[in-house]
């Protein structure tokens, strides 16, 4: 050993001075390249929550004055105020919380079912039921909604939590196909013995998925109610068509009424407050929840992402 280090050493002396810094040249040259690259990206992503963070604490005068760009001369809480009445903040974060956490629940269970029916168990034409499935993902739910529409005014589900709730507890919903996918590439990726041992000491299909399988999916668990949550209360598309009273409406819903419910607040005069610092201010309590959730479980998401499967 001390004679392979006697000859790197003797390599590196005798190699020229020029190819040593050369060579430590084009080191510190994608080094820096690199920075400057994820540094774009990142200024990309960030700049526009730090742009709606900084405008939502100006007043009308730091806004249009332009010497204040980034940092506000005082802190302006009024916009916060009026964003939380605007919004009818308190009836909205119920109604969002309701549906995305029920729907979260309802995945988790339905699709967790589902994605190990396809990946552990053997049954006649699974792999074209699972085709279908990626069919319904693929298939966007805009031409869908009509006959969706329909359907649930019907069942008089229209202007009730109803449509974003019942289809979760049927692998549907939103996004739903996909978190079938995670369910079902984490179980394939689990090992037969513990299955056979399960049937060796008398357990059925289901009594092995909730007592083994089950608890031994907690990644795909974490990643699919994340992912669940934060969609549900993101979601603005299907909010619009089956809601119809703003006492119904979720925060993003809320958000887009916010002019015309300023002037029920204020009496007709929405004109003197309604401004862009205050557009933002609501911005900011619409995105607050999903990053203080993404910030307390940052570390198991990243750790669940990778022991899923979906990345190798």
């Amino acid at each position: 050993m001390a004679k392979v280090l006697d000859n790197l050493r003797a390599r590196t002396i005798d190699a020229p001075w020029f190819l040593i810094y050369r060579r430590r040249t084009e080191n510190l040259f994608f080094q820096v390249l690199m920075y400057l690259i994820l540094f774009n990206i990142a200024f990309t992503f960030l700049y526009p929550v730090l742009y709606m963070v900084s405008t939502a604490f100006m007043t009308i005068e730091d806004f249009v004055d332009p010497a204040v760009y980034w940092i506000p001369r005082t802190l302006n809480w009024d916009n916060f105020h009026l964003a939380f009445l605007g919004m009818n903040y308190k009836i909205a974060l119920k109604n969002s919380l309701i549906i995305a956490l029920v729907a979260a629940v309802g995945q988790l269970v339905s699709c967790a079912m589902a994605g190990y029916g396809f990946g552990r168990i053997r049954f006649p034409g699974r792999e074209f039921l699972f085709l279908l499935v990626i069919f319904t993902f693929i298939v966007p739910p805009q031409t869908i909604i009509v006959p969706l529409f329909i359907l649930y005014r019907k069942l008089g589900w229209i202007d009730t939590y109803y449509p974003f709730t019942v289809p979760t507890f049927f692998a549907h919903g939103l996004r739903g196909p996909l978190f079938v996918i995670i369910f079902r590439q984490f179980f394939r990726r689990q090992p037969w013995e513990l299955e056979d041992a399960a049937r060796v000491d008398g357990c059925g299909a289901l009594r092995t998925f909730f007592r083994i399988m089950l608890p031994l999916s907690k990644p795909a668990l974490v990643v699919t109610f994340l992912f669940s949550l934060v969609w549900h209360w993101n979601d603005f598309y299907e909010p619009m068509m089956y809601l119809m009273k703003p006492q119904n409406f979720t925060v993003p819903l809320r958000l887009s009424i916010l002019q015309s419910s300023l002037n029920e607040v204020t009496g007709g005069q929405a004109g003197e407050f309604f401004n862009e610092p205050l557009i933002m201010a609501a911005c900011l309590l619409v995105v607050v929840p999903p990053l203080i959730l993404y910030l307390f479980f940052q570390r198991h998401f990243v750790e669940s992402i990778e022991r899923t499967g979906l990345v190798d």
